[in-house]
């Protein structure tokens, strides 16, 4: 595959955030299915089961992202992002059709996949997987699964992407782009409330239509480039403008959906609420503006850094690698994003049988990995037990919360809701800024963040158990905020143990964890008790603290048990932070050359 020239400068990067803003509101779609499932129970004459068995496939979908972390070191980020609006397009689509019934009946492509998939189907019901839950549904359980596996590829071009246009912020970067991702939730309900005035078909045909159209409008400016050796004195402040916009937006958000529930709007008020939204989340592009206007009195040179995901040494200068080869004119331009992994591998075998470099070691922790030397690694694992353990508890309680406040007593939920949308927000742009100064500062180890996290999910879930008068508003808050720190920890945390020339493929398969943890915790653990509390009341619906304490204390022992690890994991992990961060800046380390 050619190499691909790479655009150097500081705006272009800057330009790529403020569009990444966009992709991550377009992939947060998977936080939809509330809006619309009701609509779907309805027409399609669902029960409640099945659409938890849909909701369990929303999670698989928005999760499961090993192959765009494989190809995203294969192909460019606008080939990425082109996956993401076919899959969007053709899910959303057929659920669009389905609920609107435009189609009577299913398409023949469909008919023969569910008819194919009957047996296996069959043996999942009996194992008691997915009871209750019949073929006739299976396409739209398919058409939901291939819907939100577009936000992994959205997801993954754009982080990817802008962590190696900001190797020595990663930090602070993924803060911003998780805490949009986890504020999308409140964007999309503010537009289904003010503009589509709660009509799931009108919502299902923004997601299959306005998804792709934004994404395709975005993909230009989604692009690699080249960063420059050390950080730039702006910014510092460039980072906390973007931080201070991502925080008036979220409280904006906030404030509407308030407004909006206890007043009626009329359109033009609508209108001009959603028009200072579109305004706001376009605040990002001032930075580049502001840098094209007033460029700087002095510009640094582009240099090279040291790490293997960004640059190749020019000629005459000596490799990590001790390599007596001259570099070829095609190494010059950061082609190691696309290369082929088996032309590497091939290319470095013949090199060193003809004794042009020398076989390195495997490489040590903070270097750059590859998913099969990193998945022998104990960190690795203690990474991803921790993630599992801890997002998987607290996606049990947002699968859960409409039925979490019925039994607490309440009748809206809309609330609980809002509240956790916003934390999780906050949780994320608040521990991405706190762990990048810290780990500056005293070369803390990012993973203590999330011990604290951990701790305070764990008095949260006792809380919860106790069941006491108004818990509910000061639970719900604090684990939104601990739910928001778990994710963005994980994304720097991965790029810094695991180095960022295989990150997209290594973070994809940590978020195996989500998934998993909402068919055990949240599928199983939570709705077979729920299901049994409200056998002993003869309804389907339990009300009570009974209803989800056992499963409250289960979860509180999952966050100790996580806890435990993420100790472990954060004292194993601390010469690594003082080697990359020894004199309070980012060092980029040395190719490990194997």
């Amino acid at each position: 595959m050619p190499n691909r020239a790479l655009k150097e400068g500081s705006r272009p990067p800057w330009v790529g955030l403020a569009a990444a803003v966009w992709v991550l509101i377009a992939a947060g779609n998977g936080s939809n299915f509330a809006l619309y499932s009701p609509s779907l129970k309805s027409v399609l004459g669902l029960n409640q089961q099945q659409i938890t068995i849909l909701g369990v496939a929303n999670d698989i979908g928005e999760n499961v992202g090993l192959l765009p972390g494989i190809a995203c070191n294969k192909f460019p980020p606008w080939a990425l992002l082109s996956v993401g609006c076919v899959f969007c397009f053709l899910g959303y689509g057929v659920l669009w059709l389905a609920v609107t019934q435009t189609v009577i009946g299913l398409p023949y492509w469909l008919q023969e996949l569910r008819d194919g998939l009957v047996p296996s189907w069959n043996i999942l019901q009996f194992v008691g997987i997915c009871r209750g839950f019949t073929p006739h549904c299976l396409q739209i359980w398919v058409a939901l699964v291939v819907a939100t596996n577009s936000t992994t590829w959205f997801g993954t071009a754009v982080l990817v992407t802008n962590m190696r246009n900001f190797p020595f912020s990663r930090g602070t970067v993924s803060g911003i782009l998780k805490g949009y991702a986890g504020i999308a939730a409140a964007v999309y309900t503010v537009i289904y409330i003010l503009v589509l005035k709660d009509s799931d078909s009108k919502l299902l045909l923004l997601l299959t239509l306005g998804i792709p159209v934004l994404c395709l409008a975005m993909m230009y400016f989604i692009r690699p480039c080249t960063p420059a050796s050390g950080e730039e004195s702006s910014d510092h402040v460039h980072f906390i403008f973007s931080q201070v916009a991502s925080v008036l937006l979220a409280l904006y958000l906030l404030i509407t959906t308030i407004i909006s529930d206890v007043v009626s709007l009329n359109d033009t008020v609508s209108c001009i609420l959603v028009l200072i939204l579109v305004v706001v989340l376009m605040s990002p592009l001032a930075i580049p503006v502001k840098m094209t206007l007033f460029p700087a009195a002095k510009k640094r040179n582009v240099t090279p850094s040291d790490s293997s995901d960004h640059l190749v040494p020019k000629e005459g200068e000596s490799t990590p690698t001790d390599s007596l080869l001259t570099p070829s004119s095609s190494t010059t331009n950061l082609g190691s994003f696309y290369e082929s992994e088996d032309a590497l591998d091939a290319d470095m075998l013949l090199a060193v049988g003809e004794g042009a470099v020398k076989k390195r070691r495997r490489p040590r922790r903070g270097e750059d990995f590859k998913i099969r030397e990193a998945i022998i690694k104990a960190d690795f694992w203690l990474l991803w037990v921790v993630s599992f353990l801890g997002i998987g508890a607290g996606v049990t309680v947002l699968n859960n919360l409409a039925q979490i406040g019925v039994a607490f007593g309440l009748e809206n939920t809309t609330l609980l809701l809002t509240l956790f949308s916003f934390c999780n927000f906050v949780g994320r742009i608040g521990s991405g800024a706190i762990s990048e100064h810290f780990v500056r500062l005293k070369m803390i180890p990012r993973t203590l963040w999330m011990t604290f996290a951990l701790m305070v999910m764990l008095m949260t879930f006792i809380l919860f158990a106790f069941a006491l008068n108004g818990v509910l508003y000061a639970a719900i808050p604090l684990l939104g905020i601990c739910y928001g720190v778990l994710y963005a920890i994980m994304v720097p945390t991965v790029s810094e143990l695991f180095g960022l020339r295989h990150f997209g493929l290594i973070y994809s398969f940590m978020g195996l964890g989500n998934p998993i943890g909402a068919l055990l915790f949240s599928g199983t653990l939570a709705g077979h008790i729920y299901d049994a509390e409200a056998a002993k009341q003869s309804s389907s619906t339990c009300v009570g603290p009974d209803c989800f304490k056992v499963t409250f204390l289960v979860l509180a022992g999952v966050c100790g048990l996580g806890a435990i690890l993420s100790i472990i994991l954060t004292v194993r992990i601390r010469p690594v932070y003082q080697l990359l961060y020894s004199g309070g800046s980012f060092r980029l380390p040395q190719a490990s050359g194997h």
